[in-house]
């Protein structure tokens, strides 16, 4: 009989990675660090790189799948969906500038980081210039979507050409970056344990993720709350309806695996099935209020601990193009934090080692930002029941 494989999820990984980089530092000699931190050098360069164009090939398809649809519900479903992932990320931004600063010492982190960033040096480091900036990345990634959207009779091979270049980064990231990162990882906390970094940098994850996790709830409760108003359901009642899904999301870590019970639960809520079998599918793809609220919580934290200031404005703007960014980003869990890479170091001035931080946060808490974005895609189904008057009554489990 076939013995099955063990086989560890990527939080696990990762967990793993950070204990193995923090036991390390203590036993490794220096040569072999050298060593990891030429492998982490490499990788680096090899991720800025793959940036622009993991922007290209997911948010121009993206756009051309979307416009190329029409009716009116699809653009209501495609807006709240949007309003919803904003205003958590904005929600995220005044709750950790309020919060963090009191529990987060300001700028604790800045000369720790500063010594890791000098410490263990790699043997040698190559050079991969990215071929496009961020920026440049997402106006093209415009351009060609809505080229496509608008002109679907003429561009049909573009749009396949889209198509394969999407599937090709998805192979990219999915067997390659992926795979790697934990190792990746390993190389940060090496290097910040070596350097007497790591203390601080584990007592800001912890109390950033028990912050985000609250902020969770909130936005859940919330998002009932606004959907009650155009449905007139209790928002409790809904939310206690919908747990089935969010404990599915929980253990899978998808939203396109969650689909068939966020369906049937939505339902269960009073929805139609015909505006729930519309709304629940796209909105696993295009509502990401969960993931936006972790990214945009963790930035946030980390500029604070690295002493840098809080602009609303520049969030603002940072959450509006991560929004779009993270749209149909890659059904591999940590999609959407690879995905918004280039906004943390464009927008918000993010390093090489910032963005590492933000991978492992992030990761760890990625069950639970996919929870919250299908959990909320209800809220959604239920607006747009009552908008276009397909809503029937149903028996609430």
């Amino acid at each position: 009989m076939k013995t099955p494989s063990l086989r560890i999820s990527l939080l696990g990984r990762v967990a793993i990675a950070i204990a193995l980089g923090i036991g390390a530092a203590y036993v490794l000699p220096l040569w072999a660090m050298r060593f990891f931190a030429t492998f982490g050098s490499i990788f680096s360069s090899f991720l800025g790189f793959t940036i622009p164009l993991l922007i290209v090939g997911f948010v121009a398809p993206a756009i051309a799948d979307i416009g190329r649809k029409a009716g009116a519900m699809l653009g209501a479903t495609v807006l709240i969906a949007y309003a919803m992932t904003f205003g958590s990320g904005m929600l995220a931004y005044f709750t950790s500038a309020t919060v963090f600063p009191r529990l987060i010492e300001p700028g604790s982190y800045t000369a720790a980081a500063d010594a890791a960033a000098a410490g263990v040096q790699p043997f040698f480091t190559i050079g991969i210039d990215p071929l496009m900036s961020v920026m440049t990345a997402l106006v093209l990634a415009f351009v060609l979507g809505f080229g496509c959207a608008a002109r679907p009779e003429s561009a049909g091979a573009l749009k396949r050409g889209l198509d394969s270049f999407r599937t090709v980064i998805e192979l990219v990231i999915g067997k390659a970056i992926i795979p790697l990162l934990p190792l990746y990882i390993f190389n940060i906390f090496l290097d910040m344990t070596a350097t007497g970094a790591v203390a601080p940098v584990l007592v800001t994850f912890i109390k950033i993720i028990a912050v985000i996790f609250a902020l969770h709830v909130l936005l859940l409760i919330a998002q009932y709350c606004i959907a009650s108003l155009f449905s007139g359901y209790n928002p409790l009642r809904s939310l206690r309806t919908m747990l089935p899904a969010y404990a599915t999301a929980l253990g899978t870590q998808s939203s396109a695996a969650t689909i068939p019970v966020t369906l049937e639960q939505t339902v269960r809520t009073g929805v139609s099935r015909e505006t729930a079998g519309f709304v629940i599918p796209l909105c696993a793809t295009i509502h990401m209020s969960g993931s936006t609220l972790k990214i945009v919580s963790c930035a946030a934290a980390l500029m604070i601990v690295r002493g840098m200031p809080l602009d609303p404005v520049t969030f603002a703007g940072f959450v509006a193009m991560l929004g779009i960014t993270i749209v149909a980003a890659p059904g591999v869990p940590g999609g959407a934090i690879m995905a918004s890479l280039g906004l943390l170091s464009g927008i918000l001035g993010f390093s090489e080692a910032d963005n590492a931080m933000m991978i492992a946060l992030y990761i760890s808490m990625d069950s639970f930002g996919t929870a919250c974005n299908i959990t909320g895609d209800g809220a959604i189904a239920q607006i747009i029941d009552r908008l276009f008057g397909r809503r029937q009554k149903a028996a609430v489990a």
